[in-house]
């Protein structure tokens, strides 16, 4: 009996070459629509599926190849004789290969087309006739991927085109292919319909779904893990393009998984001010406007190590920022990544190649600035063409994932719970003190100066430690005469409540004269009392910041 391979592709990549090899091998080929167009204007001859089913193609091309004719064909097992002697009675001929793939969903629902215009392009007999033939895969080859087409004529050429001698190991990856196609594919239609791709699906917004449905296309693999005998990958959303997704790595050595971690905290700290100051309460002494009509320090660079920032600065251009960032710990921005909102110049990175930096992520960088980091040819360079925009994050437990909504509400309120209220100075170290203490691991305590996080903590079991050792580090970088500052640290944030007083006391021993928090505690009116004794403002803003 001859053989017949049933293709329809979107993609249509190789599709000739394939069928070219199986109609000289002598195979029939069954195809539809664009498909068979395609193959029937380079001259090969192709049997439209309508012959096969004696029923027209209908419903705007909705209705083709789902007909018993098409799924008999396809699931019907030549072993058994039951299935043989049905296809026969019906007059049904088997298949033998079935080559799909499918309607560009993943692509369609980020082109911003109406509601209506995107369900048209979920595809329902592509997947259907994948997952008949997958069921069936010891007997029928099924192809979704064009890098497979060579693999697979090369094994029917060594098997005479007998598909039962295919290799199992083989039809089962090839089937294997397609239920990891379509289980993504179907996870992008779920998360569309159920508006997860545009807004999370959360007990803000609605409830969480039953199933967390998540479509990941393997973006790269990496050459190790967090160490050296662990394997790793990076993955990214097919439906959707985040900060990931819409990066390009310039120069430099392949991006670990480390600097991929360091790298998104990375960028998503040096973007974050900018958002956040456009959202400030009603009552906060300044304006965003104001902010930005009285202050033109709106360059952002952060510097990480370990995954927390250990540098953290606004500044006039790049490079003043970049500088006031190093100096607050010139030993730990060693081997660090460093992140900036804005397109990196000449002299910023001039100053950066003084230091050995593993990544820098910025917006953009100028010819002249390429330049100068060519000279360090193992520095990676990142541009960041998208701002980091998932609304929910997930963190892996065993057997499980984490889901929630992204940290991205720096002060629910601005209340002042204190006899004596922070000067709009003030309140504008606070605000980026805040900001910064976000992507700090908790405890997370931050000193500030001049828009300069000139002390930071974090990850210390006790908040009272975090206190001290930020403290400690603002006393050592602002007392440093080359450092240039015309006094200490006077404002302080810690991205949660104090369950004492003694951290508020500590504060008032560094000369701290204004501190941030969200409040929350029982001991609250604790930490109040000592702030007025001490003469501290002190600012409840009902938005606590834990980062474990």
């Amino acid at each position: 009996m001859k053989k017949r391979a049933l293709i329809s592709v979107f993609y249509k990549d190789g599709v000739l070459d394939l069928a070219r090899y199986l109609v000289d091998k002598g195979w029939e080929i069954l195809s539809t629509g664009g498909t068979k167009k395609h193959l029937s204007e380079a001259g090969l001859p192709v049997t439209d599926v309508s012959a096969v089913t004696g029923f027209p193609e209908c419903l705007d091309g909705r209705v083709k190849t789902l007909h018993p004719a098409i799924h008999a064909g396809l699931l019907a097992i030549r072993e058994n004789p039951e299935h043989a002697k049905t296809i026969a009675e019906l007059g049904v001929s088997p298949i033998d290969l079935v080559c799909v793939n499918l309607y560009p969903f993943f692509e369609k629902v980020q082109a911003g087309l109406t509601f209506g215009e995107t369900v048209e392009f979920i595809d329902i007999g592509g997947p259907t006739m994948l997952r008949s033939a997958a069921k069936n895969h010891g007997d029928v080859l099924v192809l979704t991927d064009a890098s497979d087409y060579a693999e697979v004529m090369a094994e029917l050429e060594a098997a005479g085109q007998e598909t039962a001698k295919v290799p199992a190991e083989l039809k089962r990856r090839l089937a294997g292919k397609v239920f990891n196609l379509t289980s993504a594919y179907d996870a992008a239609v779920a998360r569309f319909m159920l508006g997860e791709a545009s807004a999370p699906v959360s007990p803000k917004s609605g409830e969480w779904p039953e199933y967390l449905t998540v479509p990941y296309k393997l973006g790269q693999s990496l050459r190790y893990g967090e160490n050296g005998h662990q394997k790793a990958a990076l993955y990214l959303t097919a439906d959707s393009v985040g900060a990931f997704g819409g990066m390009k790595q310039l120069q430099g050595k392949e991006l670990s998984y480390n600097n991929m971690r360091d790298l998104d905290i990375a960028w998503k700290a040096a973007s974050a001010y900018d958002g956040f100051v456009k959202k400030l309460p009603a009552d906060f002494p300044a304006s965003a406007e104001q902010r930005r009509s009285g202050d033109n320090r709106s360059v952002i660079c952060v510097a990480l190590k370990h995954n927390s920032p250990c540098g953290a600065a606004l500044g006039t251009s790049p490079l003043d920022a970049y500088k006031r960032a190093w100096l607050v710990d010139p030993v730990s921005i060693f081997g660090g990544i460093v992140g900036c909102n804005r397109v990196i110049d000449r002299e910023a990175a001039e100053e950066m190649i003084k230091t050995f930096l593993e990544v820098i992520v910025a917006p953009g960088f100028t010819d002249d600035a390429l330049s100068v980091f060519a000279t360090k040819k193992n520095l990676r360079i990142v541009k960041a063409d998208r701002l980091p925009s998932a609304l929910t994050e997930t963190m892996s437990v065993d057997g499980g994932v984490l889901v929630q909504e992204r940290d991205d509400e720096l002060f629910s309120e601005w209340r002042v719970v204190t006899e004596r209220a922070p000067t709009a100075e003030e309140a504008e170290e606070m605000a980026f003190g805040m900001t910064m203490a976000i992507f700090v691991k908790s405890n997370a305590i931050l000193a500030v100066k001049d828009r300069i996080a000139v002390g930071i903590a974090g990850g210390q079991v006790n908040r009272i430690w975090a206190t001290e050792q930020a403290l400690e580090r603002a006393k050592a970088v602002t007392g440093n005469p080359e450092n240039g500052f015309d006094g200490h640290a006077t404002v302080m944030a810690s991205d949660a409540f104090f369950p004492f007083a003694d951290s508020v006391e500590m504060a008032a021993k560094y000369g701290i004269k204004a501190i941030v928090q969200p409040g929350g505690s029982m001991r609250d009116q604790e930490s109040i009392d000592a702030a007025n004794r001490l003469g501290i403002a002190m600012v409840f803003t009902g938005t606590r910041h834990f980062k474990h």
